[in-house]
């Protein structure tokens, strides 16, 4: 195409852009999306309790809370008292008994000085009880330093809960930790074993009671989570199936190990059931169910095997007597109009007469009620087991049983997201930090059949699955280019998305001192001075003050930026992190099985490149970011290779680029690098520019203030600098026309927010945003990949985005084709800590311990210490805001 027919074609297409530009007015279709909820807030004042991903939660029954204010507290299982009179509960951080017959909190036990010279966090699941003559006690799995696991014991007299044992479990090559999950304690011949899961060895052991001894240990599949006895054997849950054979080409990395995975996503494609002799520890047989098998439930006649597979939404019932699968059991909510997978069944728990099964839909904040059939229960009338109802509960069950007072005992390992307790006994207030957060059990009488008709109405009305609806209706052949279709198929003005994902901030912290939003220039550390660019693109485009992070760190960040939902995986290892971290995607047990943004893209034909997302850099380490940045400032070559775990990202991973690291590459050096390639692309024939751009730009996290680095301030910077060039460099190519741009952060952790501790900077850029005004419309992550995938015409991956409300509010301005310049930085980039050696009192101190090795990568050190190290450095004798964040205990 020559010079002169490609500025016609350009000029014909801002022409009919703009008669076709969609109207500041919502039409029929888009009010047809509208919910009471994209009026709200996150904040208190609002009810119900809205949660950041386009759900509320109304639960049922009564609510007990517990957790220490100043941590992340999450329920984790639930376990009856063999006189069922109590109910034990594992948090992250202790376990609690509850009363069966009131659901009061009667005894806790933190874990802090159970081991000595440890500091314990609860694994994934596992508690259980046994009983000695009449003395009860406790045993559960937790995780120690330095990889050492233990099983902990703990004894119940009725009054108090006290620590009187532990098994240590010491780590072995290549795992990180043992990792002691769910538990078995079998009377056999008079003698007692406990039957324990190492879910990071992929083993299970026998141990000799009183001599503390193996019997036997035997290897099972791929982080192996649940077990149960039944029919005179063991049966164990492989999370991520059997372990690979050298032949299997399709297979990725998980911690300590590799997993079978699905080629098109990375994701595991397997998942399995262990069947184990208990006097030998052979395996007997393998039988294959659904992806992510984890809760795993015998049946009290020990008949049947019931299996919760939350990657594929169902329930796997297995005969013992064949050990075959005889059922598997759909509990998808309202199956019949909803074909998207992303319920999570991740717990079970079976009523007193055998009759129905409950199951912990995770994802739906609600627990599926099923009618079991002649294939899963033998008492059973009908021949198939179905989903009768929906029970609501806080957010992500995990774990349920019932009582002989047919009450149902829930752990919810979400609660009610970031709150902490008030003064008055039994309610919560606000946390301004998401890592701030009490843990939650909802106690529910079991509904009789009118009840549950009401509660399931519930469950769909809080999950707003009345948008399904709208996915069903066919492109119009008369429908006109609009910037965001009203109808998955038809044209938008935009061919190219630019996706960029930051890291870890707040909206108050940037954009707390914009005077027209709703902001607290009090908790603004890195203000307009710092953030010029930031400001002035909020300012002339548009400013989203109501919008959110879905997760409460990079860990959950990145799996809602690249996903729009999270794993049980990730749920499961919530705040503990003990096997990975997968802020950069290196672990295939965190992926959905319905992929990643750029996987629903390549599907449907369209191009794609991934500018740093889910990969990291590996380079030379004896380079410093003085050195690398010196390399940028003499526009010399910074030699460097993307690494990626995920097969189908090396195609499209940009190799000039820098992935995330350590703090030590300059964004600016990122930026220049897109801008190189852009210009490639517009010396290119025709338009070449790929339709989906996904990119990190990650240095506004920072490294604190550890000498050798820029300060904080100066990081920020960078990141704002290099924001505004990629802008610029946007809106002067001949692309922009046809462009937008959308910018979050991963998570807003670092910090506090007065409205939200999940408030963050979300940005819509495009020459029909150009407005100047204030979006107070409640948006967020799964709202920003629903507006993605409707511009390309792409279907959702899953439950979460296919119930997101479209940025439709977004896109009302005049076509408006200004190039954006960028405003050079106020703070110099090249602006060091000190070393310690200048340095004193509080600042030394924090230089020293942003020095430790926590603070090594990328969210790998304690959070509340890390905002208090910000809030220093930005700050000094400022008066911290403890009426958001706690005290000060400095």
């Amino acid at each position: 195409m020559n010079i002169t027919k490609l500025l016609l074609s350009v000029c014909l297409f801002v022409a009919v852009s703009s008669i076709f530009a969609q109207p500041a007015k919502k039409s029929k279709e888009q009010a047809k999306y509208q919910s009471a909820y994209d009026s709200k807030t996150l904040s208190p004042k609002d009810n119900p309790n809205l949660l950041p991903y386009n759900r509320w939660i109304a639960p049922a029954g009564k609510q007990v809370y517990f957790g220490n204010p100043a941590l992340e507290n999450h329920a984790l299982d639930v376990a009856l008292s063999p006189d069922e009179k109590w109910v034990a509960v594992e948090g992250r951080y202790e376990v609690v008994i509850l009363s069966a017959e009131s659901g009061e909190l009667v005894a806790n036990l933190p874990l802090t000085g159970l081991v000595p010279a440890q500091s314990l966090m609860n694994t994934f699941s596992g508690i259980c009880w046994t009983q000695e003559a009449n003395q009860y006690k406790l045993y559960w799995g937790a995780v120690g330093n330095k990889g050492i696991s233990f099983v902990l014991e703990a004894a119940w007299d009725g009054r108090k809960l006290v620590g009187s044992d532990s098994f240590i479990f010491q780590t072995e090559a290549p795992a990180g930790s043992a990792l002691p999950n769910e538990i078995l304690v079998q009377n056999e011949s008079g003698k007692n074993f406990l039957y324990v899961v190492l879910n990071g060895t992929n083993q299970v052991v026998k141990l000799d009671f009183a001599a503390k001894t193996r019997i036997w240990t035997s290897p099972v599949g791929v982080a192996p989570f649940g077990i149960a006895k039944a029919n005179g054997k063991i049966y164990v849950t492989n999370w991520a199936g059997s372990v690979p054979d050298k032949n299997d080409l399709n297979v990725a990395g998980v911690p300590w190990g590799i997993a079978k995975v699905d080629p098109r996503t990375g994701a595991t494609r397997e998942g399995t059931v262990s069947v184990l002799d208990p006097k030998t520890g052979k395996v007997l047989k393998e039988i294959t169910v659904g992806l992510h098998p984890n809760d795993i439930l015998a049946s009290a006649d020990e008949k049947y095997i019931f299996v919760a597979n939350a990657n594929s939404d169902n329930v796997s019932t297995i005969s013992t007597s064949t050990d075959e699968v005889s059922e598997t059991i759909s509990v998808r909510l309202n199956s019949d109009k909803n074909s998207f997978w992303g319920d999570s069944p991740n717990g079970l728990g079976q009523s007193k007469d055998g009759k129905k099964l409950y199951v912990a839909n995770g994802m739906d904040n609600a627990l599926a009620v099923v009618q079991l059939g002649k294939k899963a229960g033998v008492n059973s009338s009908g021949n198939e087991s179905k989903v009768t109802g929906f029970i609501p509960t806080e957010a992500y069950p995990g774990a349920i049983v019932e009582t002989a007072k047919k009450q149902l005992f829930v752990a919810n390992i979400e609660g009610e997201s970031a709150k902490i307790p008030t003064q008055a006994q039994g309610s919560l207030k606000l946390s301004y930090n998401s890592h701030k957060q009490t843990a939650s059990v909802s106690v529910i009488p079991v509904p009789d059949e009118k009840q549950l008709k009401a509660f399931t109405k519930t469950v769909e009305q809080s999950n707003q699955l009345f948008r399904l609806a709208l996915l069903e209706k066919m492109p119009r052949k008369t429908a006109k280019p609009v910037c965001v279709p009203e109808r998955i198929g038809e044209p938008s003005v935009f061919k190219h998305v630019l996706y960029i994902i930051k890291e870890n901030r707040t909206y108050d912290q940037i954009l707390g001192d914009v005077k027209k939003g709703d902001g607290d220039s009090t908790l603004t550390i890195f203000g307009q001075k710092i953030t010029p660019n930031t400001h002035s693109l909020v300012d002339k485009y548009m400013l989203l003050d109501n919008f959110y992070v879905s997760g409460k760190c990079s860990a959950e960040g990145h799996q809602w930026t690249d996903a729009s939902i999270v794993t049980d995986y990730i749920e499961k290892d919530v705040r503990a992190w003990i096997r990975s971290y997968p802020h950069v995607q290196e672990d295939a047990l965190v992926y959905a099985p319905t992929g990643f943004i750029w996987d629903n893209a390549l599907k449907h034909g369209k191009n794609v490149r991934i500018y740093g997302e889910a990969s990291t850099p590996e380079y030379d380490k004896s380079h410093t970011w003085t050195s690398i940045y010196k390399t940028f400032l003499n526009q010399e070559k910074f030699e460097f290779t993307n690494h990626t775990t995920i097969k189908p990202v090396e195609a499209i991973l940009s190799p000039t680029y820098p992935s995330y690291d350590d703090h030590q590459i300059p964004d600016v050096l990122r930026a220049r690098t897109f801008i190189d390639e852009l210009k490639k692309y517009e010396a290119m024939d025709g338009d070449q520019l790929p339709e989906l751009m996904v990119m990190a730009l990650p240095n506004d996290h920072t490294g604190g203030t550890r000498p050798g680095l820029p300060t904080p301030r100066a990081m920020v910077a960078d990141n704002d600098l290099a924001l505004g060039q990629i802008i610029e460099a946007l809106t002067k190519s001949r692309f922009w026309a046809n462009t937008v741009v959308f910018i979050t952060e991963d998570d807003s952790q670092s910090g506090w927010d007065h409205v939200s501790a999940y408030r963050t900077v979300g940005m819509v850029i495009s020459p029909y945003s150009r407005t100047g005004e204030v979006m107070c419309t409640n948006y967020n992550q799964p709202s920003m990949v629903r507006t993605i995938e409707q511009i390309l015409g792409l279907p959702p991956m899953n439950i979460m985005d296919a119930t997101a409300k479209p940025m439709f509010d977004c896109f009302g301005g005049k076509f408006d084709l200004t190039p954006y310049e960028t405003i050079k930085n106020l703070i110099p980039l090249d602006e060091m800590n000190p070393p310690l050696s200048a340095l004193k009192g509080t600042s030394l101190r924090y230089a020293q311990k942003s020095m430790e090795p926590q603070f090594d990568g990328i969210d790998s050190g304690d959070d509340d210490l890390f905002n208090r190290i910000l809030w220093y450095a930005m700050k000094e004798k400022g008066k911290y805001p403890k009426r958001y964040s706690g005290k000060d205990e400095d």
